[in-house]
């Protein structure tokens, strides 16, 4: 059963009534922004996008992500880019939340809706434009690409969520699983953007420790996540990072639980920068 909707910023201001009881919190292994603290004074405007604001929700740097920057952007009718990747060595995921664009990757036009996934490689020319009646969000996922001798780059392709099926995890009883847009096997990939999906109730039961630094957006529900030695409530439109070994666990709550979640995979741990 596919989703109809899925989180996206809350935007506005809250009361100036309202208590300081959110749930944001940075630590050395992990860092937590929930939803209701993405509003409209921390957005920003990028270079070359017209009528589009962008949340940013993580960045390299020191003691934070080290491998991806993560946006939510939010395009006007009208606005969009051209000129949308400024570094011809960065490659992106675009993955859409609400509303309609049309993505023009080396001269082809796709339409995207919600649910809509593509994989941009470095020195590829693409736009984004906003041609409907309504604003259009998405996540944008731009990395570094990581070139290997006698590797090619991956080509790039647009999917849809919808259309793809979720590969169950072992021993789960079709629980836990996760939609994948890329081939595991297929090392000329240096990052994974998939959608992990937890059942009502369903659990990752043991504290996975490793070397890939993550990235996690709620899409929908609500869960207790572990992460590092905290057990943490978070809920749809909630972003967490984790710092590669942090360990995390997580028990789903009442109703579907499901993520975005980006990770650098397929290449040898860097040795000196």
């Amino acid at each position: 059963m596919a989703p109809t909707a899925y989180a996206t910023p809350a935007a506005g201001l809250p009361p100036q009534a309202t208590l300081h009881t959110q749930r944001a919190v940075f630590t050395e292994a992990y860092a937590l922004i929930p939803r209701g603290v993405m509003r409209d004074i921390v957005t920003s405007a990028l270079p070359h996008w017209s009528g589009t604001r962008a949340w940013i929700i993580a960045r390299p740097l020191s003691g934070f992500a080290e491998t991806f920057s993560q946006y939510v952007m939010e395009v006007l009718p009208g606005g969009g880019s051209t000129q949308p990747e400024p570094d011809p060595a960065a490659e992106g995921v675009l993955f859409v939340v609400s509303g309609r664009a049309t993505l023009t990757i080396e001269g082809k036009n796709h339409a995207l809706k919600p649910g809509a996934y593509a994989y941009l490689p470095p020195g590829c020319r693409w736009k984004f434009l906003n041609k409907s009646k309504a604003p259009v969000r998405f996540h944008w996922v731009r990395k570094a690409y990581d070139v290997v001798e006698g590797i090619a780059v991956p080509n790039a392709f647009v999917a849809n969520e919808q259309d793809e099926p979720i590969r169950w995890m072992p021993d789960t009883n079709n629980r836990w699983g996760t939609t994948r847009f890329v081939d595991p096997a297929d090392v000329s990939h240096d990052m994974h953007v998939n959608i992990v999906t937890l059942e009502p109730g369903a659990v990752i039961p043991f504290e996975e420790t490793h070397v890939m630094e993550h990235g996690l957006y709620v899409l929908e529900g609500k869960a207790v996540y572990r992460l590092n030695r905290d057990w943490v409530e978070v809920e749809a439109g909630d972003f967490m990072w984790l710092r590669a070994f942090c360990p995390q666990a997580c028990y789903a709550g009442p109703d579907r639980f499901r993520y975005l979640l980006y990770k650098d995979v397929n290449r040898h741990a860097k040795l000196r920068y």
